[in-house]
């Protein structure tokens, strides 16, 4: 990860001076803006392995620095509280994330496959592996159940229109980081001219997720 952890957080890159210091407050914060985004779009985002992997040995050193706590000391409760809840938010972000493959399975693979050369990877190694298993098992009892007993021309099933894909259309909560300055929230139809608006920091929204899903993946809104 390009961002180094403080030394009290897990890992320490000192090869580049030019790198900022991210602390475990920062990684946490990281992860549960991950998380909120990806609980509340309705398609699979980027992922987000490098900060997992981040969060996972903080919580390593975090349950070694508990242990080292004198029992009946009153902290060990609050540092356990902390623990679990971060363990929570990542668990809920996996989980998030792996509903949404096997939901969308044949349209996040079409993704991943498609993807132009140096744009980051929709599913992580493990995700990917996970994926074409689902897909393969899906098709093998389909096969088993369904469509042996189907008439020759029925016996294949394209799974990417057998599947819904995402709903982009479906409207969303949202905060706004960065300011944007003309923003077309809808084309212009026969109906109506286009509807054009500035968004202010710290404003909140509820829009379609289309108009914003760049906005999203750039972190210049959050969804909530």
């Amino acid at each position: 990860m390009s961002d180094a952890l403080s030394e009290d957080g897990s890992d320490i890159n000192q090869d580049d001076s030019q790198e900022d210091v991210m602390t475990p407050a920062e990684l946490i914060a990281k992860l549960e803006e991950a998380w909120l985004n990806e609980k509340f779009s309705p398609e699979l985002l980027e992922n987000k392995s490098e900060v997992v992997e981040c969060v996972m040995e903080q919580l390593t050193h975090m349950e070694a620095n508990l242990q080292r706590v004198k029992k009946g000391d009153a902290k060990a409760g609050f540092h356990r509280m902390e623990i679990d809840r971060i363990r929570y938010v990542l668990s809920s972000y996996l989980r998030s994330r792996l509903q949404k493959i096997e939901k969308f399975f044949p349209h996040v693979l079409e993704r991943e496959k498609s993807r132009a050369e140096g744009q980051l990877s929709l599913l992580s190694p493990e995700e990917f592996a996970f994926a074409k298993e689902y897909y393969a098992n899906t098709e093998t009892y389909l096969k088993a159940v369904a469509l042996k007993r189907m008439p020759p021309n029925l016996q294949t099933v394209d799974m990417l229109k057998a599947v819904p894909e995402p709903c982009l259309d479906s409207f969303v909560f949202l905060r706004v980081k960065e300011r944007q300055e003309n923003m077309l929230i809808e084309p212009e139809t026969e109906e109506q001219r286009d509807f054009v608006v500035d968004l202010e920091e710290g404003s909140q929204h509820l829009m379609r997720y289309r108009t914003i899903a760049p906005l999203v993946l750039s972190g210049a809104v959050q969804l909530i």
